[in-house]
């Protein structure tokens, strides 16, 4: 696993009262507590399918992963988990890393034998590498789901993931709309503050999937209806226009498909006869490619994740790595964690 690094945090404290505050009347003189909160978000995992090193690949990156961890150390696939209080956790997508991933929650006092340390899971699309770890999670005997429609329909009909996990599990299912937000709520059905908002954008159904409605591949933005904070978690598109960073601009922290570097990747290595385009995922390069755009965006925080085995940003001494990082943009790390 990679060194955590810690990003974000604005000299506020978790829960803490503030002085000097004008009430309503607009009085100075009078003060009144309030209680600050802060979202974290914790990168569970920072690669695309098959984690890193892919257990079956021997190119330049994997090969560096396996023989000179310095350069290039493992990471699991892609998942992220968000918190308006540093105690109830959603995970963004469950991974098949997911069991390992649940370690890097901040624990909390169990009262009895059992402790399931999530309060929900929301999902970007039915792919395998962001759906398996819901059938891995069925002991936690009840289970939220927020996905949309499409995706949904996908975990019932063709990957049946649905069907498996409720033979072990209670499985509640909030649906999304695109554009409209959606409250989450604690395992106990209490409010947890936090809205998730899915919308589309542009990608592949995963390949099982027997239709291609509206809602396959989303982009979530989650907000604090406290403090405003607002994360973005994308780690699928094939497409930056303009509506989508117009969104994007909005939010505190970012985290985006990096994918691929260049569109050939996989061609160029022998081991795939499909472009990046031709798969959902706008490459990283290029003066068509995310990075000229992305880099532009007036975000405090914007990190590459999804990134694929076969990505030379996976490189800490690459040349792929120092431009990512000269745009200002970070290549997110399994373990990375910010402060809303």
């Amino acid at each position: 696993m990679g060194t955590t690094r810690f990003h974000g945090f604005h000299g506020r404290s978790t829960e803490g009262f503030r002085d000097g505050l004008a009430d309503s009347s607009g009085d100075p003189r009078t003060t009144r507590p309030y209680i600050v909160r802060i979202v974290h978000v914790l990168l569970l995992g920072s690669a695309a399918g098959g984690g890193f090193p892919q257990w079956n690949c021997w190119c330049p990156t994997c090969r560096a992963a396996r023989d000179m961890p310095g350069r290039a150390h493992p990471r699991t696939q892609s998942s992220i988990a968000v918190s308006a209080d540093g105690t109830h956790w959603f995970l963004c997508n469950a991974s098949p890393d997911v069991r390992e991933q649940l370690g890097r929650i901040p624990p909390r006092p169990v009262p009895g034998t059992r402790h399931v340390p999530i309060d929900g899971i929301i999902l970007t699309d039915a792919e395998l590498d962001h759906t398996l770890g819901v059938a891995l999670l069925r002991e936690g005997r009840a289970l939220h789901l927020y996905a949309t429609g499409a995706v949904v329909d996908t975990l019932e009909r063709d990957s049946r993931i649905l069907p498996v996990t409720r033979a072990f599990a209670s499985v509640h299912v909030t649906t999304l709309q695109l554009g409209e937000p959606a409250a989450l709520v604690n395992r106990d059905g209490s409010p947890n503050g936090l809205r998730v908002e899915a919308f589309a954008v542009a990608g592949d159904p995963p390949r099982f999937a027997s239709n291609q409605t509206d809602g396959h591949t989303v982009g979530l933005v989650i907000v604090d209806a406290a403090s405003g904070a607002r994360c973005a978690f994308v780690p699928g598109c094939g497409a930056l226009d303009e509506a989508l960073l117009d969104r994007l601009a909005q939010c505190d922290l970012v985290l985006l498909d990096g994918t691929f570097w260049s569109d050939d990747e996989l061609i160029q290595l022998g081991i795939g006869d499909r472009g990046a385009r031709a798969m959902g995922h706008l490459p990283i390069s290029g003066d068509d490619g995310s990075l000229e755009r992305y880099a532009r965006l007036p975000v405090r925080h914007k990190v590459y994740t999804h990134i694929n085995n076969t990505n030379p940003v996976l490189l800490t001494d690459s040349a792929e790595r120092r431009a990512v990082e000269a745009a200002g943009v970070v290549v997110g790390d399994d373990g990375d964690a910010w402060q809303l």
